[in-house]
């Protein structure tokens, strides 16, 4: 590793270089004088100057290049009052400050626009959404819950196959090709199976970045899609909770103070727990008998913990301690019995050094995940993956360039064991470690924004270098129109047990990549690495049509130039476990967006191609969706306590191979003795040629709420939600049994009425 070495010393050289060549940097946190929670995207400015930024999700914010002089320092956002104090820059000196708004006594709108509106100019933000939890929350949600699962799917480029064990696709990336992290720790199974639910709590998360492509040189592992997760800090001030109940689930939130924030100091230490456990195996048969034809009613059950201890110190540097444990059942009787449980924790630290504008973040964690399947007259399916992580990140904010740069180390084994039809069992038990560099400097030069990276990533176990250029640029052509490009190689070295044939895919096991010899496509030729890799290139445009309404275009193209899948149609102990695939996606996503005081409006539309290539013959995947629209809308009337909202989703069919007849399949166990005469065969079945050659029915589905907000107190209030799913009772096909000939649907109109009390 001594490339990566040198140039990581090479970067911290210069960083300290430019460190000391300032005339002078201004920083600070901003808070709610409330709860001490960090005000994200508020306008930080010097009177009389054009110097100024936003604050970031901690509330953080950093001027840099600040001549020295006598200054007000202000601070504004919609909704809390501003601010503005005295501080005095010297050269080479570091001014810190801590401000706390308060809530203003005319409110107007939960947003400031104006800051967004800034941070779009300034960032290149290509395939990038960033959702808080108010956009969460006005999601109509299933049984009055908001779940960020159900968000997701919303989002432009982003495909659900269904609401029983449905998976999230990502511009044509497969599950496992999207990265999901939770305050940067891999969770590798972030769905329970039933859709539309995840394991995070919606309460709990400051914000959630959905990058569907293009992302850059800090990320890595993933061939098509990031998912980060941030969670907030409890409450600083008192104590405080939530607890709701509906015919879904129940949840409970508590939080608080262990030190309350002290705002002298800025010094305090808080903490929040939070647990949710499902009762739709119990409540179904009796509110929701129609929905299944089972009569253990809908058998998924889950249950979740998170936990999380925050300490801030004077300076905004900060230390979180946090752990959790996901739990999910599946219980068709006499048919399967799936289960997986995921627990982990970690350490996650801001460093910000009061003699240096270098700001350092870094993160330990551990995490574990099982899982098994048990299906009538088949062997039981396992997997278990388990490791740490281990990441640094150095930042520098300059006047008109950032430098971002760190490295990662993950470390993990994994355990799996599946027997096919054929008798044959596939198993592995490894363990890898991953070592990656990265880089990353952003130039703002007139109306261009060019952000280069390179990413540098060694797989131990397959001795492989990957060396990743990544590249976003954005270029204002006037202040309501801007242009934006991504670009940049990917590698992954993890693997999924899912097969697209599976017509219910609950069982979510992971391998790492092969160590022994893969083949290219339907030869004996080696190939020439084991990885899984991919090229992406996205052109977009981004226009601010009037105050509060936003449009963005995107185009985009990824190129997965290989991909392994494990070989479960093995039929001979000689065949690979291993097979390689070519494929591609490419589209074009529409989104438009409008806000106000008490309208929300969001419209998606995405048309979409997915294809893969064996080796004989080109066919699209299982969840390649040609069109899919999303609508979604809010509104509060009365006097803002009302709030009703409505989501629509079109998409149409997916593929399938179609079914060209039966044959009775003689498993031969007795050699030539076999009786094949009076011996019961099973029924095979003879696929078409044409792999995915059929289209499903097209999907859609209306979802309703209306929401009443009673305040009983200034910190105490009761939240009724009335909700219904599938308002009209679309028959929305699941799968259809091709040996039955029957057909399974989708759940259908399922309403609902909750509870949430907030103290």
């Amino acid at each position: 590793m001594p490339l990566v070495r040198n140039v990581l010393i090479l970067l911290c050289f210069l960083s300290t270089s430019i460190v000391m060549a300032q005339t002078g940097v201004v920083r600070g946190n901003v808070f709610d004088k409330d709860s001490g929670d960090p005000v994200i995207y508020c306008n930080v400015f010097l009177d009389g100057t054009t110097l100024g930024v936003t604050s970031d999700l901690d509330g953080f914010f950093t001027i840099p290049n600040v001549p020295a002089g006598e200054y007000n320092l202000t601070v504004s956002y919609i909704g809390y009052d501003t601010i503005s104090v005295p501080i005095n820059v010297r050269n080479n000196d570091i001014v810190y400050e801590r401000i706390f708004l308060e809530e203003s006594s005319v409110q107007l709108q939960a947003v400031n626009v104006s800051a967004r509106k800034a941070e779009t100019r300034t960032e290149v933000t290509v395939s990038k959404v960033t959702v808080t939890t108010k956009e969460l929350k006005a999601l109509p949600s299933i049984g009055g819950e908001a779940d960020i699962a159900q968000y997701i799917q919303v989002l432009p480029g982003v495909v659900s196959t269904g609401d029983q064990g449905g998976q999230i696709y990502i511009r044509g990336g497969a599950p496992i090709q999207n990265k999901i992290l939770l305050d940067g720790m891999t969770i590798y199974n972030p769905f329970h199976s039933i859709g539309f639910f995840s394991v995070f709590e919606t309460e709990t998360v400051r914000s959630v970045d959905v990058l569907t492509g293009g992302f850059n040189a800090e990320y890595g592992g993933r061939i098509s899609a990031v998912v980060d997760i941030k969670t907030r800090e409890g409450n600083k001030k008192r104590l405080s909770g939530v607890v709701s109940g509906n015919p879904f689930q129940s949840k409970i939130l508590l939080e608080g103070p262990i030190k309350k924030l002290n705002e002298e100091t800025g010094s305090s230490t808080s903490f929040m727990i939070t647990g949710k456990r499902s009762y739709i195996d119990k409540t179904s048969p009796v509110l929701y008998p129609y929905a299944t034809q089972t009569a253990e009613g809908l058998p998924y059950n889950f249950t979740d913990f998170y936990g999380k201890v925050s300490m801030l110190s004077g300076n905004g540097s900060k230390l979180n301690v946090f752990g959790f444990n996901f739990d999910d059942r599946v219980n068709f009787t006499d048919l399967a019995n799936l289960k997986w449980n995921a627990y982990g924790g970690g350490v996650q630290f801001n460093l910000i050094p009061s003699s240096s504008d270098l700001i350092i973040k870094g993160s330990v964690a551990y995490s574990d995940y099982n899982i098994e399947l048990d299906e009538a007259l088949q062997e039981p399916r396992t997997s278990g993956i388990n490791g740490f992580n281990i990441a640094m990140n150095f930042s520098y904010y300059g006047d008109n360039n950032d430098i971002n740069y760190g490295f990662d180390v993950n470390g993990f084994g994994t355990d799996f064991k599946f027997r096919n039809f054929s008798g044959i069992t596939l198993d592995q038990f490894q363990n890898t470690t991953e070592i990656a560099g990265y880089f990353k400097y952003k130039q703002l030069v007139g109306p261009l924004v060019i952000e280069p990276g390179l990413r540098v990533q060694y797989y131990a176990s397959l001795n492989n270098f990957s060396i990743e250029p990544r590249l976003g640029l954005k270029w204002n052509i006037t202040d309501d129109i801007r242009f934006k490009l991504a670009a940049g190689l990917y590698s992954q070295n993890l693997i999924s047990t899912v097969n697209e044939r599976d017509i219910v895919n609950l069982f979510v096991g992971f391998l790492s990549g092969p160590e022994e010899t893969i083949f290219k496509l339907n030869t004996t030729e080696p190939t020439d690495h084991r990885l899984q890799k991919s090229r992406q290139g996205i052109v977009g445009l981004e226009f601010d049509l009037m105050k509060g309404l936003e449009f963005n275009v995107e185009t985009y193209y990824k190129d997965f130039n290989q991909l392994i899948s494990v070989n479960r149609n093995k039929l001979d102990p000689t065949d690979p476990d291993f097979i390689t695939e070519t494929g591609d996606a490419y589209g074009l996503d529409f989104l438009v967006k409008y806000e106000n005081r008490r309208t929300y409006l969001w419209a998606t539309y995405s048309l979409s191609y997915v294809n893969r290539f064996d080796g004989i013959q080109t066919f699209p995947t299982v969840f390649d969706r040609r069109h899919n629209v999303n609508l979604l809308g809010t509104y509060k009337f009365g006097d803002g306590s009302w709030e009703a909202g409505a989501r629509w989703n079109l998409g149409s069919g997916f593929p399938f191979t179609k079914t060209q007849g039966f044959y009775s399949d003689y498993n031969f166990l007795d050699g030539i003795n076999t009786d094949y005469i009076s011996e019961n065969a099973n029924l095979g079945i003879i696929y078409d040629e044409e792999r995915n050659g059929g289209r499903l029915p097209y999907y859609h589905r209306l979802d309703l709420s209306l929401k009443k907000k009673i305040e009983i107190s200034r910190n105490m209030s009761l939240e009724a939600v009335a909700s219904v799913t599938n308002a009209y009772n679309r028959n929305n096909i699941f799968y259809f049994d091709r040996v039955t000939y029957s057909r399974v649907d989708q759940l259908p109109i399922l309403p609902s009425l909750g509870l949430t009390f907030t103290f």
